[in-house]
């Protein structure tokens, strides 16, 4: 592997022209696709194999003609205080709105709260719902100017008028400010390591480059594979950090090499051919955790994680060929100014902070791992009172419309009314349709924990009646997941007398059923994902502890940033510094997030870290000089990377989205407890109490894993004779 890259590394520095005109020409083929494609449309939600989708299909099955997808919009109305919404004057300013809202291109129905009864019973709220003929994401900028315009004008008649629904997302989310802030820190810690513009440009450059193609192709491909504009938040957001890390190791190693007296030539080979070979390892790792998501089942996360490994993909093959390219246009710009000025590089000293944070912790492993595992294990502990759910309006800030109309409708008709269940009566074949469904109505609506029922509606064959159910509990109330439960219990007994079936599907019910199916796909994706990565680890590092010890690590790292995230979105301590109003359960795939992404990352850490302990180890140092080796050459570069990637998270907490604050917070807190508890604490203690061990394999293993000389043991020797620099590029010397 290590020669094989060198070879690499050293014809994109000799034919960097034509590599870099091949990455222009992707770019620009890739980016003439996405023009041309077709606008990406909204893929919609399935879960194939629950009971909510099943009854979302046979709606869609047996209702031909009506988009059950489509886009709502509810408008609640709120008579001033001591008035009644009922008055004339208010009556007439609702219908007018109402009147106002159904006349458009994009709207399928309006339905006047007074004809549909949707008055509370001390008449003072009303709401009308607004369905629209597409889904929220092809939602036409007129279609939401005219909605705003007319909830404008509402409140100019002195109603408190206010809307929720699918139609209100305009699509935004995690994006604009938060990533510019992102590379804005990135590129201050990337200067104050690197001491230079040029070698802190030049990962930001080449991550950009790489995130374009990837986007671009992701738009490109859009139609034809069903993506969606969402399908790239993770790749934009992945690709962006491992493409900085990556060409960030490769850079720092070029300079390494470059201190020693090589050719620009020879230390660019010899940086791809070492910090290339853990690139490529890495990368391999997080394309395994992404593209591990498939097990989920979740047709569009497996898609989010197939396009995030696509781009991982590419951002590993831009460091191996586009970076030293660049390193071979321009040599010397990367070392530091005083380096250039002087004409001499200063190798780096033997005792750095890396090393003295090493022997600080060789000499203490035993309290140093205790301490770290105990207080790992005090922040996972809220993890065991973990609630799942999908936090909606309610958990957004009460400065945003969709808040207040929740609230309003919450205070009006009570706090079910937000997450009502729906009821599909499937009567195929029963000889009275009608009576069956009634009788399915009546015995849920006799279930202890149900308000009220909605009048049924059949479909033209009258085989099938669809009817609401209103709990009287809030939507990601604890109490409302076991009236759900309830009512399936029932279902058995329910059939036997009339012969008829029924499904519950419905927001709240889809989102009781993902939480437990994402839980009950945790482990088994643990399994793939840890397992596949440590057979990998095994091949990288020769070693059986080695990779054992990275995947306790990072469960560890995990369970802790989980516990934190229940101790500040669902318990609340501490929860009004990051902005958060309400409290509740922590998003389903909150866990799969954290799991998926943070492995990737915290392997990157892991081989980065622990392969320049392996090469000095196999070079001939001890143990505990192997792992003082691989602090002074790695440790800054490792905090580097893990603050970058601590500031791209963090900025997402600034969002107004509670759920995008989760998601922030959550990976900043997995990779700065993964990065400085986990990698540089806890990993150089446990190397220090295994000693050689750590290196151990069995014989009948060694003999059986194939070689990959990450370590670059095969260019020691050719390495020795440093290359003449190219005509017309000076090498700076020692």
């Amino acid at each position: 592997m290590a020669t094989f890259l060198y070879r690499v590394g050293r014809l994109a520095f000799r034919r960097r022209w034509y590599v870099a005109l091949v990455w222009a020409a992707v770019l620009a083929a890739v980016g003439l696709g996405a023009l041309k494609a077709p606008g990406a449309t909204d893929e919609g939600f399935s879960m194939p194999g629950i009971e909510s989708q099943k009854a979302f299909d046979l709606m869609e099955q047996r209702f031909p003609g009506v988009t059950a997808d489509g886009a709502t919009a509810r408008v609640v109305f709120v008579a001033p205080k001591g008035e009644k919404v009922t008055a004339a004057d208010h009556r007439k300013a609702v219908e007018d709105t109402v009147s106002d809202l159904a006349d458009g291109s994009q709207v399928a129905s309006a339905v006047n709260p007074f004809q549909a009864k949707a008055v509370s019973k001390d008449g003072t709220t009303a709401y009308a719902t607004v369905t629209y003929k597409v889904g929220a994401n092809d939602l036409t900028e007129s279609s939401r100017t005219q909605l705003d315009k007319a909830l404008d004008e509402a409140r100019d008649t002195g109603l408190t008028v206010d809307a929720g629904g699918t139609a209100m997302d305009d699509g935004g989310g995690a994006g604009g400010m938060a990533e510019v802030i992102g590379v804005a820190i990135a590129a201050v810690v990337l200067l104050v390591t690197f001491g230079s513009l040029a070698a802190a440009g030049l990962p930001l450059l080449t991550a950009l480059i790489g995130v374009g193609i990837s986007m671009a192709t992701i738009l490109a491909l859009s139609d034809g594979l069903g993506l969606s504009t969402t399908t790239g938040t993770l790749a934009m957001m992945l690709g962006l950090a491992v493409g900085i890390d990556y060409a960030l190791f490769v850079v720092s190693r070029y300079r390494e090499e470059r201190a020693k007296g090589r050719a620009p030539g020879e230390a660019t080979a010899l940086a791809v051919g070492t910090a290339g070979s853990a690139v490529v390892f890495a990368g391999l790792t997080v394309v395994i955790a992404l593209a591990g998501l498939a097990v989920v089942g979740i047709p569009m996360l497996t898609k989010m994680g197939l396009a995030a490994a696509g781009a991982v993909v590419v951002a590993v093959l831009i460091a191996l060929t586009l970076v030293p390219a660049f390193l071979g246009f321009w040599p010397n710009a990367v070392l530091r100014r005083k380096d250039r000025k002087e004409g001499r590089i200063e190798e780096e000293a033997k005792d750095n902070g890396g090393t003295r944070w090493a022997r600080f912790v060789l000499r203490r492993p035993l309290p140093v791992l205790i301490l770290g595992v105990v207080g790992l294990g005090a922040l996972a502990l809220p993890m065991t009172s973990l609630q799942l759910g999908m936090p909606g309006d309610e958990a957004k800030s009460t400065s945003t419309t969709e808040r207040r109309a929740y609230d309003a409708l919450a205070d009006g008709f009570g706090p079910g009314f937000n997450g009502p269940l729906t009821v599909v009566v499937d009567a195929k074949g029963d000889d009275d349709a009608k009576a069956a469904a009634a009788t399915v109505a009546k015995d849920i609506g006799a279930t202890k924990g149900v308000v009220s029922v909605s009048p049924a509606r059949f479909n033209e064959a009258g085989d099938t009646a669809v009817f609401s159910v209103v709990p009287s509990t809030a939507p990601t109330d604890e109490k409302t997941k076991d009236l759900v439960t309830t009512i399936r219990d029932e279902r058995p007994g329910i059939e036997s007398r009339t012969g008829a079936s029924y499904e519950v599907t419905g927001t709240t019910a889809l989102n009781i059923d993902i939480s437990e199916k994402v839980q009950s796909a945790l482990v088994p994706y643990l399994v793939v994902v840890v397992g596949l990565a440590i057979v990998l680890l095994l091949v990288v590092f020769r070693s059986l502890l080695v990779p054992l010890k990275a995947a306790l690590g990072f469960l560890l790292s995990v369970l802790a940033s989980l516990g934190a995230v229940v101790v500040v979105f669902q318990e609340g301590h501490g929860a009004s510094l990051l902005g958060v109003e309400t409290t509740g359960p922590i998003m389903s795939l909150m866990p799969i997030f954290l799991v998926g992404i943070v492995f990737g990352l915290a392997m990157d850490y892991e081989v980065f870290l622990v392969s320049r302990m392996r090469e000095a180890y196999v070079h001939g140092e001890t143990a505990a000089q192997a792992v003082t080796s691989g602090f002074r050459h790695s440790a800054r570069v490792v905090v580097a990377a893990a603050l970058i990637m601590i500031a791209v998270f963090a900025g997402f907490i600034g969002e107004s989205d509670s759920m995008i604050k989760m998601i922030g917070f959550g990976l900043a807190a997995a990779v700065l407890l993964d990065a400085f508890v986990v990698r540089m604490a806890l990993v150089p203690a446990v190397l220090a109490l295994l000693g050689d061990k750590a290196w151990w394999l069995p014989q009948w293993l060694d003999r059986t894993l194939p070689r990959v000389d990450v370590e670059g043991e095969a260019l020691t020797r050719a390495a020795d004779t440093p290359e003449p620099a190219p005509a017309g590029q000076e090498a700076v010397r020692v």
